[in-house]
């Protein structure tokens, strides 16, 4: 186990410890579950584990296909090696089909496919409920540079293409997702934090069935089902 001293952060859903590389930390994903800014709080059975199989797959996938992340390798079933990044403080979101409070907020019924996925960016802020902000919002108050945004769009266009047909190999819709991007230490925007059903909606090609923490936000139940679902899912590819 890590030592206590070592850690340097915890966040929501994971831990970060430092290494004896300054450019490198070890991420460890627990069982812990929020939603709605932190107001809903519980434990999903092996979620660490499940979440950290899932990004690691992703992130190798990217990796693949030219996008770089900061994860190195696998340490143990919940702990990854990664780079130590700066993380820009925005969450970059990719909606491919209209949902959740996006849905309802445009008094769209949920399930619109769209022609053209959406990208919106919020202002990563506890305190303020990381609330949506708009590319001037970023450049103003000196969160991202215009070139540091476009770099940061382009790998999210890029990334959401790779990931929907990944997905959709596993008959799985990729409804919307979340992403965040840091710096490393020279200063390169590479794609940071976790892609799993933790912050992408996914869903059932056929039955339309959420296989994401939906589950846990709207009290459905079978929530470690479905995320054990979509890892067996994506392992078989």
């Amino acid at each position: 186990m890590f030592k206590e001293e070592d850690q340097i952060y915890e966040g929501k859903a994971k831990k970060v410890y430092k290494t004896e590389n300054e450019n490198e930390v070890i991420i460890f994903y627990k069982d812990d579950a929020t939603a709605f800014n932190n107001i809903k709080k519980g434990s999903i059975q092996n979620k660490g584990i499940l979440n950290s199989k899932i990004t690691t797959i992703i992130f190798n996938l990217l990796k693949e296909n030219g996008i770089e992340t900061h994860f190195i390798k696998t340490i143990d079933e919940r702990s990854q090696l990664c780079k130590k990044v700066t993380i820009i403080p925005l969450e970059v979101i990719v909606r491919n089909t209209l949902a959740g409070s996006t849905a309802k907020l445009l008094g769209i019924e949920e399930g619109l496919v769209l022609d053209t996925p959406i990208f919106e960016i919020s202002y990563k802020k506890d305190e303020l409920k990381d609330p949506l902000i708009n590319d001037y919002h970023a450049i103003s108050l000196k969160i991202a540079t215009r070139e540091e945004l476009d770099n940061i769009y382009a790998q999210t266009k890029k990334i959401n293409e790779v990931l929907k047909k990944f997905f959709d190999k596993a008959n799985i819709d990729l409804i919307d997702f979340k992403i965040e991007f840091g710096k490393d230490s020279n200063g390169k925007i590479i794609l940071a934090d976790e892609i799993s059903p933790d912050c992408a909606r996914l869903w059932d090609k056929d039955t339309k069935k959420k296989l994401d923490k939906d589950r846990f936000r709207r009290d459905l139940g079978e929530i470690e089902d479905a995320y054990i679902e979509v890892l067996s899912r994506i392992e078989k590819l």
